[in-house]
């Protein structure tokens, strides 16, 4: 295809988009269902427009959803105000840290008995398909602010954190396979794929979040500057916590994730004898024209631009991977294990990880339903994937893997596409009815 036909493709997809946005909304549909759908009319065996051989363009592949995942994360953190020791983040921490473990062992364990995999195809097998999803999971992210759902933070945080907790499997999976190093009797994986990964991802991007907002702010309120071209914000946030954070061996994902949440509690540092905009009479506002440079409102400006690019963007990253994912469906060379492997994920894995990894904590039943169903896959495990590939996988494990994933991955985006709005919808009407029933009790004691 030339150059104007691409143009005029990407510009009708775009239109046609916005064009049905709305619609989408009425309908038991996803956008990422029609990307999926779009991609594989566009791949080898639709009109071959696009053919993403990923044994071929793996390197490639592996940019682009790393791109796409840096951006969600970074977004997910924008959103998520709970204070960071609120001890409603332990839920996601569960899901992330024990739910995940329980979850790459019993895969392992199935793809080690029942898929026959050597023991470190099996652990990376664990590791690609364990964590969750934070960019196709758009019907169950947590809405900004200090009170959100419990359920769909829980979702959220989960998905934003195992993306970073995940790799030290897929880092294990490949020593174990001799393509990664982990040391004399794995004190390198532990010591530094796994411990220093987890926590210097975590304090780096924390300290590069805070440093760069309370400097923006300062610039802001004090002197008039830094102001506007909150895109180039957003880049470089995500660009420098990733890149000190890959330089200093960290996780990249957990750094602009921590990134975007401590961005978002930058404080406002009022000056003396200044008040809120809605405290001043409408005369003596004029003093005061850009919330801005305002002191008292420089964060929250500051935030709410960052976010709603970042939105944007992350928009137009889902719509490129997914359309990528239904292009390499045809790549798929299937064989038995398939056809047992993905519901067992799903409706077994899953929901005993959740469990196990919840052990001891007051969940409600419902909610804790939800959270085992809604485990969605997606651009993390196909990044893991093309990680594993450019590392050199061997080739009948390869197909393997490239089609457990890939296969795991369109399930998820068709039955959770499906069934998530319905059960949030649900959810809510039961929280409502439940809160309506407390409060009614209240007032007859």
């Amino acid at each position: 295809m030339s150059v104007a036909h691409w143009a005029l493709l990407i510009g009708f997809i775009f239109i046609a988009m916005m064009l049905v946005g709305t619609l989408l909304e009425r309908l038991p549909l996803s956008g990422a269902m029609l990307y999926l759908g779009l991609g594989f009319l566009l791949g080898p065996d639709g009109v071959g427009a696009i053919g993403p051989d990923p044994l071929l363009h793996a390197g490639a592949l592996e940019l682009i959803t790393e791109a796409a995942l840096l951006i969600s994360l970074f977004s997910v953190g924008l959103k998520l105000e709970v204070p960071l020791l609120d001890r409603r983040w332990v839920a996601p921490w569960r899901l992330a840290l024990a739910a995940m473990v329980i979850c790459v062992g019993l895969i392992t364990a199935v793809g080690w008995i029942g898929l026959g995999l050597p023991l470190g195809a099996a652990i990376l097998l664990g590791g690609i398909l364990a964590p969750t999803d934070p960019v196709l999971a758009s019907a169950i992210q947590s809405e900004p602010g200090l009170y959100p759902d419990p359920t769909r933070f829980s979702l959220s945080g989960e998905g934003a954190l195992n993306d970073g907790t995940a790799f030290p499997f897929v880092l294990l999976g490949l020593g174990l396979m001799q393509l990664h190093e982990l040391g004399d009797s794995g004190w390198r994986w532990w010591i530094v794929d796994l411990l220093w990964s987890t926590v210097g991802g975590v304090l780096i991007g924390a300290a590069i979040g805070a440093l760069l907002g309370m400097l923006v702010i300062f610039l802001r309120t004090r002197h008039n500057s830094a102001v506007g071209l909150d895109e180039f914000l957003s880049l470089g946030v995500i660009a420098v916590s990733f890149g000190i954070a890959q330089i200093c061996l960290a996780s990249g994902f957990l750094s602009v994730f921590f990134a975007g949440l401590t961005l978002r509690r930058t404080r406002n540092y009022p000056l003396a004898g200044t008040s809120p905009l809605s405290n001043f009479s409408h005369a003596d506002e004029p003093a005061y024209e850009s919330p801005a440079t305002h002191s008292h409102h420089a964060s929250g400006t500051m935030t709410k631009a960052v976010l709603g690019f970042n939105e944007k963007l992350e928009r137009l990253a889902e719509l490129g991977i997914v359309l990528v994912i239904g292009a390499m469906l045809p790549y798929i060379v299937l064989f038995a294990g398939l056809w047992w492997f993905i519901p067992l994920l799903f409706v077994v894995i899953r929901p005993i990880s959740v469990v196990l990894g919840f052990a001891g904590a007051a969940v409600a039943p419902h909610q804790l339903m939800l959270i085992s169903w809604l485990g969605i896959r997606g651009i993390g495990s196909v990044y893991y994937l093309m990680f594993a590939l450019r590392h050199g996988v061997p080739e009948p494990i390869t197909q393997q893997l490239v089609a457990l994933t890939l296969v795991a991955v369109t399930a998820s985006i068709l039955v959770h596409g499906v069934s998530a709005p319905p059960l949030m919808r649900w959810a809510a009407r039961r929280d409502a009815k439940a809160a309506i029933s407390d409060a009614s009790g209240v007032r007859q004691k």
